[in-house]
């Protein structure tokens, strides 16, 4: 089967599906690979890399999807002009992640064109799938990526300096969410020298955040929600209203404040009102890691830098993509992994019963076969 890898639409977009180890790994599994010229420069990967690797280069995305029987995306197919569905055969699969419960006209669209879809963001956080999640490896890029855009703004030194001129106290900063990209910003910031405390409404992240050297902010009253897969899961009224009271008392002596908090399918929560941007200090920064959801800083304005208050406010729109090489190998042993769970000996064969293929199809043989996407868009129950 032809596995093809396209050139990224997505404005911005610095990263490719498929490294050359990828590519050396499926040849051996007796798949055939076509890479659209310049698809990997970006992410530091020549032609002549994909040439040596056993790909074959085409000169266009036409000629790449052409008998192709597998197609790998970073960022899921446009609907805008031009249809970057439309020339996908039949038939065929799509490895991309697609943000299904939210998309309905894309899963439609691959529904109707006969496109077996498998969404990367849907794999399921079970151990054994843990080397084919996306979701968990661009969240340690974008982790990382957040600490260095809010120090490049930070008017100030993260760790502490004791000079001639006398000792500069280390900055400090909050981290809301302690998923993977909040557990990674934490590591940084504790590299960078900072004084890091951290929040999460999952109590049994608490450990993690400690054995990193941060501390663990904890309320009097519970304010935990764990949902399914170890997702946050959203709270209570109640229970949001003394989330807001314990994250203000923390915000107001931070420099640096990370928000990471999303729910899956859901606007992100509101967990920094501009009454708590107010009362930071001057120069603070905020950088908000959800700001493609909704955001969780009240003042955010997606792909946005903005002052408010004389705090800064950062409102990043796909930081992986600014570290495209690391993120794009990253990325690479996933989809290649994921891709892996279908070959045999050479064929490919769709097992929806399989624990983690089955969770991450969702559409197939002309039909949206993923129950929480059909329950998403008003099909009920049944393939």
């Amino acid at each position: 089967m032809k596995v093809a890898v396209l050139k990224e639409s997505r404005p911005g977009e610095r990263r490719v599906a498929l490294v050359p180890q990828g590519v050396q790994a499926l040849v051996k599994a007796g798949l055939t690979v076509a890479v659209e010229s310049g698809a990997g420069l970006s992410a530091g990967v020549s032609d002549d890399d994909y040439r040596n690797s056993g790909a074959e280069v085409t000169v266009s995305a036409a000629e790449a999807l052409a008998g192709a029987g597998m197609i790998l995306r970073v960022n899921a197919p446009s609907l805008s002009e031009p249809d970057e569905v439309a020339p996908i055969p039949p038939g065929a699969f799509l490895f991309s992640p697609l943000s299904p419960l939210t998309s309905p006209d894309l899963v439609k669209r691959l529904a109707d064109g006969r496109i077996t879809s498998i969404a990367l963001d849907l794999v399921p956080r079970i151990t054994r799938a843990q080397s084919m999640d996306i979701l968990s490896s661009q969240a340690t890029v974008a982790g990382y990526s957040s600490v260095l855009l809010a120090a490049g703004h930070l008017p100030k030194f993260l760790p502490m300096f004791t000079t001639a001129a006398g000792t500069i106290r280390p900055a400090k900063a909050l981290v809301l969410g302690a998923g993977v990209a909040g557990l990674q910003a934490i590591a940084t910031l504790r590299r960078l020298g900072a004084v890091v405390e951290a929040f999460d409404v999952r109590p049994a992240v608490k450990e993690q955040v400690q054995s990193l050297g941060a501390t663990f902010l904890e309320a009097e009253h519970d304010v935990s929600a764990e949902g399914e897969g170890g997702y946050a899961k959203e709270l209570s009224e109640e229970q949001h209203k003394r989330e807001l009271e314990l994250i203000g008392g923390a915000v107001t002596h931070s420099d640096i404040v990370i928000t990471t908090a999303q729910i899956p399918g859901r606007k992100a929560p509101v967990l920094i009102t501009e009454e708590m941007v107010r009362s930071m200090q001057p120069g603070s920064v905020i950088v908000d890691l959800a700001s493609e959801t909704g955001g969780n800083c009240e003042v955010t304005r997606m792909g946005e830098t903005v002052e408010s208050h004389g705090v800064t406010v950062i409102g990043p729109v796909n930081l992986p993509a600014n570290v495209p090489v690391h993120a794009s190998q990253m990325l690479s042993k996933n989809v290649t992994t994921l891709l892996m769970e279908l070959v045999d000996d050479g064929n490919v064969v769709l097992d929806l019963e399989n624990d983690v293929i089955g969770p991450s199809c969702v559409t197939h043989d002309g039909k949206v076969v993923n129950e929480r996407t059909r329950e998403a868009m008003g099909l009920g129950s049944g393939s």
